[in-house]
């Protein structure tokens, strides 16, 4: 039986290692079923790859078994994010199986027979066979244990094997075009001598830097023909995937004065009742959202609202309120003779070497600071000002420790006091010297401790009053004009808008679970000034108004327009700057002077080609590479740079050392495109591969 499970295992993993190969899937999904008709969807087809449409059953076989092989691992059911991860995971398994199948195919790379026989029975048997016939009890792996097993099949269990098999064969097939991939890596000694001059060449650099926003916005009209000019110039800067835009506003569900005040009534009572209760573990159980927990705690496990009470067995204390709970606690038991415990907070002065002079030194400093404290000094204000440990922050504060806990000296001071206060001597560890102040002295009292929480939900009356404040913004709104004259008169409700929402995305802006929202945006009904239903996101009520939607492909100019008209009025602005400078002259320094305030002027060493940064400037790619392209003393004419106009001038170049043997650098250049050149064969392959992804009709 132990076998057939570890059997059962591999044939799970052989499903998921497709999904796993690359190790690039996208986290997207979705939170509805198949049988939602919220588009209007009457068909099977989930999508098209490589030309093969793909049915809903065919991916929801494979979802579905890579969900129970997850909830297997995990011990418990997939959560609505984890459930989208594997529905991403299924989806992209079906691309690397059909796609990628069909270029195995063109390059003839397959697994025959013989070597399938060979990873099970022969002489290379694969890692997965090898573990699954591994003695746990030896760790030595048993191959007749594998003929005994064929031998003894049954036949509910030859599906299982097939499935086992097919799976350590697709990952062969995929290990073959994995190395035929990373054989084809190649690195010249012209590349690696570039790379190696890139990374250790350094030159020093003048730079005259005039940012852009020393011209105002308003100082610069931007027109339309002139945003049409630059997306054409720099359109291949604005492709797009498919994508919708949104405003909505979200009307939260919290408790109401009234719901709290209902709380706070109901509270009262419990308590009277839990101070009268006998058996207070089932009371617990049956009042509290969280289990009873009948263990002892020591003065600093207390929860916070106790520390400084005077505690009382029987007694009952609270409730204590926050924004989301009430919780009542009664003192259950109060004991003497458990583990000691104390609290205390101490200033450390640290030696600054392990010399006699550096001890001495560090006492006498310490020494210092404990006689100020005497005379008067805040003990924490002296530890933030002196403490060398991670306790300055906190004024010195240790908190409570247990026996055992701390060195051997600081224990034996600590736990020595007989009341809390300033210890009168230093205490000298291996650490250096402690100030040390006990702020409450030993005890071996515990407490047992029984808690009733509370979580503070909205009654339904709240809920229905924030429902109807949706639902009359959704009915009232005929489209985009009408959404935002709403919502602009009912002061209590703020817009927020949201672009760019993918097809597949389980995230709109601030929402998350918004699935139901998305798949909205993407109804084949649902037009751009459109006004959403009342969607149920989390704790709040949404209603959302469809602002725009495109294709994949170009963005268009009007989606863009903040962006477009950014960088053109840069551009602009640079014409201008560029245009003042020309009429300077001399060096770099006197070409500053003459431009007047706005320009900034900074020197710069050690800039690398491979960095593209300039200290003080930023990244400055351009820059750097105009300055590895001149002679030193040589310099630029102006230029726009990402922030501003520069002018560069190189003062000196150090080239990089000589090094007559390339082979270390070869090497890490082609691990460096090893690491990703599968994960960009597979993005090519998909691109090629005429992907129509219907997803969102279905979930």
């Amino acid at each position: 039986m132990a076998l057939i499970n570890k059997i059962r295992e591999k044939s799970g993993w052989a499903v998921g290692a497709i999904a796993i190969g690359l190790g690039i899937f996208v986290v997207g999904g979705d939170l509805l079923g198949p049988n939602s008709r919220l588009l209007g969807n009457d068909a099977n087809e989930i999508g098209e790859i490589a030309g093969e449409t793909i049915e809903y059953q065919e991916f929801d076989n494979i979802f579905q078994q890579t969900k129970a092989n997850y909830e297997a691992q995990i011990g418990r059911s997939a959560n609505e994010g984890e459930m989208a991860m594997m529905r991403e995971q299924a989806w992209n398994q079906l691309i690397f199986k059909i796609a990628l199948e069909k270029e195995y195919e063109r390059l003839g790379i397959a697994v025959s027979e013989e070597e399938l026989f060979d990873m099970v029975q022969g002489n290379n048997i694969h890692p997965a066979v090898r573990q699954a016939f591994t003695n746990p009890q030896t760790g030595e792996f048993d191959q007749a244990q594998i003929v005994q097993y064929l031998q003894n099949m049954s036949p509910e269990d030859r599906p299982m094997w097939t499935n086992f098999e097919q799976g350590i064969a697709a990952d062969r097939v995929r290990a073959k075009y994995t190395n035929l991939l990373s054989k084809s890596v190649y690195v010249t000694t012209a590349e690696a001598k570039n790379f190696f001059n890139a990374q250790n060449a350094t030159a020093s650099v003048k730079v005259m830097y005039v940012p852009f926003f020393t011209i105002s916005d308003s100082a610069v009209t931007v027109t339309d023909a002139q945003l049409k000019d630059f997306y054409e110039r720099n359109k291949e800067l604005y492709k797009v995937e498919e994508g919708r835009s949104i405003e909505y506003v979200s009307i939260p569900v919290a408790a109401s004065e009234e719901d709290n005040k209902s709380y706070q009534e109901e509270m009262a009572s419990v308590a009277q009742q839990f101070a009268a209760a006998t058996n207070d573990s089932a009371f617990v159980n049956t009042n509290s959202d969280v289990p009873f927990n009948g263990t002892y705690v020591i003065p600093g496990q207390l929860p916070e609202q106790l520390r400084n009470e005077n505690l009382v067995e029987g007694k009952v204390y609270g409730p204590y309120t926050t924004e989301t709970s009430y919780t009542l606690y009664k003192v259950l038991d109060v004991k003497d003779g458990g583990k000691s415990a104390a609290k205390a907070s101490h200033i450390l002065i640290q030696p600054s070497a392990d010399t006699p002079e550096a001890k001495a030194e560090a006492k006498a400093k310490a020494t210092d600071i404990l006689n100020q404290i005497k005379k008067g000094a805040d003990f924490a204000q002296m530890a933030a000002q002196h403490g060398s440990d991670g306790t300055a922050s906190q004024g010195g504060d240790l908190g409570w420790f247990e026996s055992g806990q701390m060195v051997a000296p600081f224990e034996k001071a600590v736990f020595g006091a007989s009341s809390a206060g300033l210890l009168p001597e230093l205490v000298e560890t291996e650490y250096g010297y402690h100030i040390v102040k006990v702020t409450a002295p030993k005890t071996s009292r515990s407490y047992k401790i029984a808690t009733i929480q509370r979580a503070i939900e909205p009654s339904e009356t709240t809920r229905d009053a924030a429902y109807a404040i949706a639902d009359e913004l959704s009915g009232t709104s005929d489209n985009l004009e009408g959404f935002r004259k709403n919502v602009a008169e009912n002061k209590a409700l703020v817009k927020q808008e949201v672009k760019e929402i993918g097809k597949n995305n389980i995230v709109a802006g601030n929402l998350t679970n918004a699935r139901e929202l998305v798949r909205w945006t993407y109804a084949k009904d649902t037009e751009v000034g459109d006004v959403s239903p009342v969607f149920e996101i989390g704790d709040e009520f949404v209603v959302a108004v469809l602002t725009g939607k495109h294709e994949k492909g170009y963005a268009k100019v009007e989606d863009i327009k903040d962006e477009l008209t950014a960088a053109v009025r840069n551009e602009l602005k640079a014409k201008q700057i560029i245009e003042k400078i020309q009429k300077t002259k001399g060096t770099v320094d006197q070409m500053a002077a003459a431009y007047g305030p706005d320009a900034m002027l900074r020197t710069a060493d050690d800039v690398t080609f491979a960095a593209g940064t300039i200290p003080g400037i930023g990244l400055e790619p351009v820059a750097v590479g105009k300055a590895f392209g001149l002679k030193p003393g040589g310099r630029t004419q102006p230029f726009e740079g990402n922030g501003g106009v520069m002018v560069v001038e190189l003062t000196a170049l150090n080239k990089a050392p000589e090094v007559k043997d390339l082979s270390g650098v070869k090497q890490q250049l082609v691990n460096m495109r090893t690491g990703n050149v599968e994960s960009r064969a597979f993005d090519a392959i998909k691109e090629k591969s005429n992907i129509v992804d219907n997803r969102v009709k279905f979930f």
